[in-house]
C-alpha cells in the first residue's frame, strides 16, 4: 500500500484505563481525507478521551493513532497535521486576541503571519477586539477565537470537542460552513457532539461510542429523525 492509499487517520486497537476504569475498549477505525465523522454517545461513553488520545494529548494504555503514517505518541511532527478544538480553549488570557493567534503561528512555523492573522480575525468576526485582551471576552467571542486558533494553519485533520457551545446562530452557521469547506478541499474533521443535527448535513459518517466501545460506524443515514430513534437503542445499557 502506498502513502497516497493509507488511510489519513488510524486508531488501532486503542484502550485507555484509569485504574480499574475503562475509559476505552480495543477502539478501531479509519479516516480518509475529505470525510466528516460525527462521534456520538453518551456522557461518559469515553468521547473525549478518544479525541485527546488522537492528539496526542493523552497516552493510550494499549493501542495506537497513526496521523499521515506518523505515531503521534511518538513522532512530535505528527501533531503538525492536527488542529484541536477541545474544553480547554488553549489560549492566553492575558494576551489580546492577535497576540494568541501570532503566538499560535509562531509555533506552526507558519509565513505571512501578520496576514495569516488577520484573515483569522475577520473570519471570526474579532477585528474590532483583535487587541483586547481575551480575560474579557464572553465564552461565545472565546470558542470564535479558539476555533480560529485551532484553525490557522490549517490542518488536514480537524479534531472538534462540542465546538457549537457557546456560539450564536450566526457563529454556528459560519462554523458549519467552515466544516462543509474543510471537507471540500479534501482535509479531514473528526467532531464530538451531543447534537447530531448541528452538522448533519455536513457529515459523511457517524460512529457511536458506549461504554468506551463502538457500537456502530456507518455512512451517515438520510434520516436524521430515523437515526435518532435507532440512536437511543444503540447507547442503552
Amino acid at each position: 500500500m502506498t502513502d497516497s492509499d493509507s488511510p489519513f487517520l488510524v486508531v488501532r486497537a486503542l484502550e485507555r484505563r484509569f485504574g480499574a476504569v475503562v475509559a476505552l475498549r480495543e477502539v478501531s477505525f479509519t479516516v480518509e481525507r475529505g470525510e466528516v465523522v460525527l462521534l456520538l454517545g453518551p456522557n461518559g461513553a469515553g468521547k473525549s478521551t478518544l479525541l485527546r488520545c488522537i492528539a496526542g494529548l493523552a497516552r493510550p494504555t494499549r493501542g495506537g493513532v497513526t496521523v499521515a503514517q506518523q505515531d503521534v505518541h511518538r513522532d512530535a511532527n505528527a501533531r503538525s497535521h492536527l488542529g484541536l478544538l477541545s474544553h480547554h480553549a488553549f489560549l492566553y488570557e492575558d494576551l489580546t486576541a492577535r497576540e494568541n493567534l501570532r503566538f499560535a503561528a509562531q509555533l506552526h512555523g507558519l509565513d505571512s503571519v501578520a496576514e495569516r492573522v488577520e484573515v483569522a480575525l475577520a473570519d471570526a468576526r474579532l477585528t474590532s477586539r483583535a487587541d483586547s485582551r481575551v480575560f474579557g471576552f464572553s465564552r461565545g467571542m472565546m470558542q470564535r477565537l479558539a476555533i480560529a486558533r485551532a484553525t490557522l494553519h490549517q490542518p488536514p485533520l480537524l479534531l472538534l470537542d462540542e465546538p457549537f457551545t457557546s456560539l450564536d446562530v450566526a457563529a454556528s452557521g459560519e462554523l458549519r460552513e467552515r466544516v462543509r469547506g474543510e471537507r471540500d478541499a479534501g482535509r479531514a474533521v473528526l467532531c464530538v457532539t451531543h447534537e447530531p443535527g448541528e452538522l448533519w448535513e455536513v457529515t459523511t459518517r457517524v460512529i457511536v461510542l458506549r461504554s468506551g466501545a463502538i457500537v456502530t460506524d456507518e455512512p451517515r443515514p438520510d434520516d436524521l429523525q430515523a437515526f435518532r430513534a435507532r440512536y437511543d437503542a444503540l447507547v442503552a445499557e
